[in-house]
Formats: C-alpha cells, structure tokens, sequence
C-alpha cells in the first residue's frame, strides 16, 4: 500500500493507494499504443499509375541492344513509380482497457516509487503570474532541474505554468501513461487520486 502525502493549501492528510509492482512489459506497450495512436500515417508515394509519364513503349522491343522496356513509369527508372510504397493508414490499434488502466497505475507506481509524486490540494497562488508558480515550485523542491508535469484542474495555475521551460501542463482528463514517464516529476491534483482510493475502499467492504 502507497502512502502518499497531500500538500497545498488544503493538504496534511496521506491518500493511501493500492498501486501495482511496476513491470516494464505492460508499460511498453501501453506507450507503443499510445505513440501508434498518435502517428497521422499520412505518408503517400505514387504508383506507376499515378505518375505523370507517357505510356508510349520507350523503343522497339529488338534490335536495339539494350534491356526490353515497355514506358517510363516503371520503377526501375528516376521518375517513376514506387513499387509497394506506403499510402494514407491508419496505425492505431484497440488495447484491452484493462491493460491501459494497468499502465497507467504502473506509471503512478513508478513515480511514487522514486519520491517523485507530489500530491497538490490547493495550489493558492497569488495570481495567474509565471512569476507567482516558480515561487510555489521553488517552496516545494522543484528548482528546474527537473522536467516536470503539471497535471491540474485548476486554470489559474495553468495559466500560471505554461510559460516555464521545465514543466508541462495538462489537465486531470488527458493524464496518460507515455507523458507520466517522459518526465522526471509528477505533480497531479490530490482530487485525481482520491477516486481511486474510494474505489478500492468499496471493494474491500
């Protein structure tokens, strides 16, 4: 059971949770459905007969010494047609819900593991000002060192951290698996985690 300590305005209080043993398989292909899903797949070549080339026979078919060749839009030539190229897909593919809630668990263990999980109820700062959240940051042990997600309802500290090179803000809707990992810290609203602890509360009665 993690126990992980609440701070802010509204903080003192520890949300227990039941997070799951990290295991680097279930991560990795959560976050290879979560980078398919993303890709555009809007590569395109065109085919021999997509290319603008006549289609009148090259020379006679004998007596010219050279290789038999019917027009130019073949893709043995400069100019032609690509053979088997790629054309506009689609690359994502369904995971079974329960492994990407999985993931996403093992992502959270991960960071509260490493001391990396900082738990917010009430940022209370002073105004939307870039200014007033590397105050707040510094208070709390984030100095920059760090690449750091922000992840918060609060539109007020939104506003406050999007202009700060080292951290990326995201609401508590679009928190993921891939963006919990490719930064060093996670600070998420306290709010977001509570669910969960009631959820495995109503389980256990």
């Amino acid at each position: 059971m993690a126990q992980i300590n609440v701070i802010g305005k509204n903080g003192g209080r520890t949300i227990d949770l039941d997070l799951p043993e990290v295991n680097t398989g279930v991560l990795h292909d959560v976050v290879t459905w979560q980078l398919a899903s993303r890709r555009r797949g809007t590569a395109s070549t065109k085919t021999r007969a997509q290319v603008s080339k006549t289609g009148k026979k090259m020379y006679g078919q004998k007596g010219t010494g050279n290789a038999r060749h019917g027009d130019r839009s073949v893709p043995t030539f400069v100019g032609g047609g690509v053979a088997f190229g790629p054309k506009p897909r689609s690359y994502s593919y369904t995971l079974p819900r329960k492994v990407r809630q999985l993931g996403l668990a093992m992502a959270l263990a991960d960071r509260q593991e490493g001391g990396k999980l900082l738990a917010v109820d009430g940022f209370d700062l002073a105004d939307a000002k870039t200014k007033s959240f590397v105050k707040w940051a510094k208070d709390n042990g984030l100095d920059g060192t760090d690449r750091v997600l922000i992840v918060t309802d609060d539109e007020q500290t939104r506003l406050a951290a999007r202009n700060v090179a080292w951290a990326t803000v995201m609401p508590v809707m679009g928190l993921n698996a891939y963006d919990i990992l490719r930064h060093d810290r996670l600070v998420i609203d306290a709010v977001a985690l509570e669910p969960a602890q009631d959820e495995l509360e109503g389980e256990e009665q």
